[in-house]
């Protein structure tokens, strides 16, 4: 950063001073991590040498919050994915039930906007359609936060509802699935090409949540990458050249994913495994009726408080996910290594 031509290249600069203050961040933190362990070590030996049992307890309590905190920091240290760091790219769709299921994806979005803010995140909506009668279509939130695509990458999959239908005159059980795509948001030095004539864009007037950012104009963009298929659309900005702008880092981000993916899919094919199609088998299951339960099927990790979890008490699931995935990661490894 003392070079005389740090700034010459400002975009260079600016993700050098990116890397630089989160670098400086986990070593603050260890150093805090560090005094809270002195002072731990300082509450315990007081209390020996008073054998008090309110000193042992004030004690107790200290270590039990550095022990959380260590957990935190061994878990972001954990994160170390060569995108974990960058924002997310968040999608949602209901699947197939009509209103039922749009309702559930409305619910989820709910849950992860105040997962997020909890995390102090920010998030930004850039695609938004409601639903017919209740609930939403389909919408494409932009989280931005330190690790956000790290942690929100574990809620990628089919989730499945099942309670008594608010909708259902007759009061029946009903079964609900929605999806939930992740995909990070790509430095723009990452290099994707992206032909011209391979786009189809149209315009349209946007449709958001809310009436008060309704425009009157065609400001809304969707963009068709012609060759892959894949679909992007933002309606969040209020000019259509922003909204372009937008859709165009979305659309970067979705086929640079793509490619990751066919590549995983074709080493996958050459190892012989076997990999299930994600609408088939859901990720976690949220049981309002006939018992409160929230289970991940992938760790078994589960919670009988649904109302909290459906308000954003995500943290012990996806926490339990990413310690999973690295444990999955060091068995796969530890076989290609005695298999050569």
């Amino acid at each position: 950063m003392a070079a005389a031509d740090f700034w010459d290249d400002a975009d260079r600069a600016q993700r050098l001073i990116a890397e630089i203050n989160e670098v400086k961040g986990q070593v603050d933190r260890f150093f805090e991590l560090r005094r809270e362990l002195d002072d731990a070590q300082l509450s315990l030996d007081l209390a020996q040498e008073e054998g008090d049992l309110e000193l042992f307890a004030e004690a107790d309590k200290t270590a039990t919050s550095l022990l959380g905190d260590l957990d935190s920091f061994d878990l972001e240290l954990l994160l170390e994915g060569p995108y974990d760091k960058n924002n997310a790219i968040f999608e949602l769709h209901p699947g197939a039930g009509g209103t039922e299921s749009q309702d559930w994806a409305l619910i989820l979005l709910r849950m992860y906007t105040r997962w997020a803010e909890r995390r102090g995140w920010k998030v930004e909506t850039l695609d938004y359609l409601p639903g017919d009668e209740a609930g939403l279509k389909s919408v494409t939130l932009l989280i931005r936060g330190h690790n956000a695509y790290g942690y929100c990458r574990a809620e990628k999959g089919v989730h499945r509802l099942v309670r008594i239908s608010p909708f259902d005159s007759s009061g029946r059980r009903h079964t609900s699935f929605a999806s939930v795509d992740v995909i990070p948001e790509i430095d723009e030095a990452v290099d994707i090409d992206i032909r011209t004539e391979d786009l189809k864009v149209d315009t349209y007037r946007s449709t958001g949540a809310g009436g008060q950012h309704v425009n009157t104009t065609d400001s809304a963009v969707r963009i068709t990458h012609i060759p892959t298929g894949v679909v992007v659309a933002c309606q969040s900005e209020r000019s259509q050249i922003q909204n372009r702008a937008v859709a165009m880092k979305v659309l970067a981000a979705r086929l640079y994913e793509k490619k990751r993916e066919e590549q995983e899919a074709e080493l996958a094919a050459i190892r012989g495994e076997q990999k299930d199609i994600a609408w088939g088998s859901q990720i976690r299951s949220y049981v309002f009726h006939p018992y409160s339960m929230v289970k991940d099927h992938r760790t078994s990790f589960e919670s009988g408080n649904v109302q909290a979890v459906t308000d954003g008490d995500l943290d012990g699931f996806v926490t339990a996910y990413l310690r999973w995935e690295l444990q999955r990661r060091s068995t796969d490894a530890e076989g290609r290594d005695v298999n050569g």
